[in-house]
């Protein structure tokens, strides 16, 4: 069998990840090939871990991406700090708290959980007083949740957690790089952030940081491989009362020495998924933290405009909306699918379904990272609109791109 050359269509992704790569972050991933040892290679690998260090705002020790998908983050967190029985407390406002139980408890985590409706979040004092009944080792939470297009406010939370000696895993993979993920300011323990998405990375990294009271337990079960331990690293494991971490991939105390000055092996690096994640984050500082959160919100701005203007109805509840995620309810009688089916087919563009409950109740539309320009905003909003008319749906024809202008022309 003969196979052509790769020529993959030209798309504007308007989902919740993955979204458009920006050109310049392609342009250095073709940059040459280094070995992981080489000295310009680690100190690509050093000014990696100096700039995630600027987008969490922190001033940890560690800061470095684990090599996989965002879940490939979520995992090496927590199964670095999961001891079995350890008692995890997770509160769930849609899929993504689930997966946070779901890995919890392959683990032999004791899981508690608290859920609210989808479309809402927690007071944060709900968590905090559930806190303080459970009395967790963990609680694992969610920053953004894309799935219902909803952000839980953390600050409170983190530091009841500080004062209740409660370590604090946040998921922030939907919201870093689109707004402000303050690692310090809001005392999280441990955060896992997604390139595929604000980022304007490809999939297969997923940038983390912790802190001193995470790098305790990680070095309390700290295994080094016995084809390259020393003497010294094995009188260490013997002294150690913990059990060492189940995952070899995910165990952040071996992947602290591929980082950190030992340099010891652990996996090749994904070279070029480097590069791009030093571009990606190289651009994020070039525009500042506070101008990308602003043109992220601004951006939202239009896209609600002119989706409320075309008659439809936002989901889920607007005090806790996530910028970049805007969920819309299908208008009755629509095929939510054949819709999504032809916006793709006839104008390229693709927006996202939802899942479980949600699932052919609302269209997502992502506004994140390179997607995230009006150009993309004003273009989804006219296709949505010649969509909707050719399936017979009630809207107000002609409104929602002179809305989103209005909003663009008055700045």
């Amino acid at each position: 069998m003969t196979y052509k050359d790769l020529n993959t269509p030209l798309r504007t992704i308007m989902t919740p990840g993955p979204v458009e790569v920006d050109p310049r972050v392609l342009r250095a991933m073709s940059t040459p090939i280094l070995g992981q040892f080489d000295p310009a290679f680690t100190n690509i690998m050093n000014e990696v871990m100096d700039m995630l260090r600027q987008l969490f705002q922190t001033k940890n020790r560690w800061a470095f991406p684990v090599d996989g998908t965002s879940r490939s983050g979520i995992e090496a967190l927590l199964c670095s700090v999961i001891e079995p029985g350890d008692k995890v407390f997770i509160p769930i406002f849609g899929r993504f708290g689930y997966l946070l139980t779901e890995i919890c408890e392959r683990y032999g985590a004791d899981v508690h959980t608290l859920e609210c409706e989808w479309g809402t979040v927690f007071q944060q004092e709900v968590i905090i007083e559930e806190m303080k009944k459970v009395s967790p080792k963990i609680t694992a939470i969610v920053h953004g949740e894309t799935s219902t297009g909803c952000i839980q406010p953390l600050d409170q939370i983190g530091k009841a957690c500080r004062e209740l000696d409660i370590l604090l895993i946040v998921d922030a993979v939907a919201t870093t790089g689109g707004v402000a993920v303050k690692v310090d300011e809001w005392y999280i323990d441990g955060v896992v952030a997604g390139t595929q998405k604000c980022l304007s990375v490809p999939s297969g990294m997923a940038p983390i940081t912790f802190n001193e009271r995470v790098e305790k337990v990680i070095n309390a079960r700290k295994r080094v491989e016995k084809g390259i331990s020393t003497e010294e690293d094995r009188l260490k494991e013997q002294q150690l009362s913990s059990p060492f971490i189940k995952s070899n991939y995910f165990d952040l105390s071996m992947l602290q020495d591929y980082w950190g000055p030992r340099r010891l092996n652990h996996h090749t690096e994904a070279t070029s998924m480097l590069y791009a994640l030093r571009e990606g984050l190289r651009l994020v500082l070039e525009e500042g933290l506070e101008e990308r959160f602003s043109r992220h919100a601004y951006h939202e701005k239009a896209l609600i405009a002119g989706i409320e203007a075309m008659g439809l109805e936002l989901y889920g509840d607007r005090g806790c909306k996530l910028p970049m995620v805007t969920c819309v309810s299908v208008p009755s009688g629509v095929d939510p699918e054949s819709v999504r089916h032809m916006l793709l087919n006839e104008f390229g563009i693709e927006i996202a379904s939802s899942f479980g409950p949600l699932h052919g109740k609302i269209w997502r539309i992502g506004s994140m990272g390179f997607s995230c320009r009006k150009e993309n905003i004003l273009f989804v909003l006219g296709a949505l609109e010649g969509v909707l008319v050719r399936h017979g749906a009630d809207i107000n024809v002609g409104k929602a791109l002179q809305a989103s202008l209005n909003v663009y022309l008055e700045g």
